[in-house]
């Protein structure tokens, strides 16, 4: 049978502003990153590379990004006053331009920082017709596409954690659509991330975080 294609495929995201990849995806960048970072951060310095530094701006990829930074959503009428928003929010926002290397021309690093000096670093692309895909958080390589919820966990690199987290979620009926881990080197900080087909419950995050080597978790949900 051959492959059958949504309204949604023909006509596109609905969105504010003249490009989904430019405008919606970049929301859904924004948005996956305060998701991540896991608070309203006092400031974001924002690295634009390729397509999104030399055309961004007149597709208004920095209002679409900060309006994700802000909690807005792709279809919201705020996005274009979101620069405005985020400095009555407090929120002090920076653009460059640079030079990210070989990666998707549509790619922006957000480097988020609280008010505390808590810093999380993501980079993501918007590949096209709104879709996304999250390649970096920190020092770990990653690839989230915000079609399903993730949890992300932090944790000592050593055996018997990834079975215990995921005897945790199978405990609780939460069941895992893919997973990956990365570590820095062995014996040193590792991130599991993994998609769910459903929202992983908070008696779950509980007691993943309170798992044996696990120093953080961190919920994302689809966006």
């Amino acid at each position: 049978m051959a492959n059958q294609r949504s309204l949604f495929d023909i006509i596109g995201p609905v969105m504010i502003g003249p490009s989904s990849s430019h405008t919606a995806g970049a929301v859904r960048l924004g948005e996956l990153a305060l998701a991540i970072f896991g608070e309203r951060p006092a400031e974001a310095a924002i690295e634009l590379h390729g397509s999104f530094a030399s055309t961004g701006r007149g597709h208004g990829t920095d209002l679409a990004l900060t309006a994700g930074l802000l909690g807005m959503t792709p279809d919201d009428p705020g996005i274009r006053t979101a620069l405005e928003a985020a400095r009555a929010a407090d929120l002090r926002v920076t653009f460059t331009d640079a030079d990210l290397g070989e990666v998707h021309p549509n790619t922006a690093r957000i480097t988020l920082r609280s008010g505390g000096g808590r810093v999380v670093v993501v980079q993501g692309s918007s590949v096209g017709g709104a879709d996304v895909i999250l390649t970096r958080i920190d020092d770990f390589d990653v690839a989230i596409s915000g079609e399903l919820p993730v949890l992300i966990v932090e944790h000592h690199d050593q055996p018997g954690v990834i079975a215990a987290v995921s005897q945790i979620l199978a405990r609780h009926d939460a069941n895992v659509a893919s997973m990956e881990v990365s570590r820095e080197m062995r014996g040193a900080r590792a991130l599991m991330v993994l998609e769910t087909d459903q929202p992983v419950d908070d008696a779950a995050v509980g007691e993943v975080a309170q798992a044996s080597a696990v120093t953080s978790v961190r919920v994302v949900p689809a966006v």
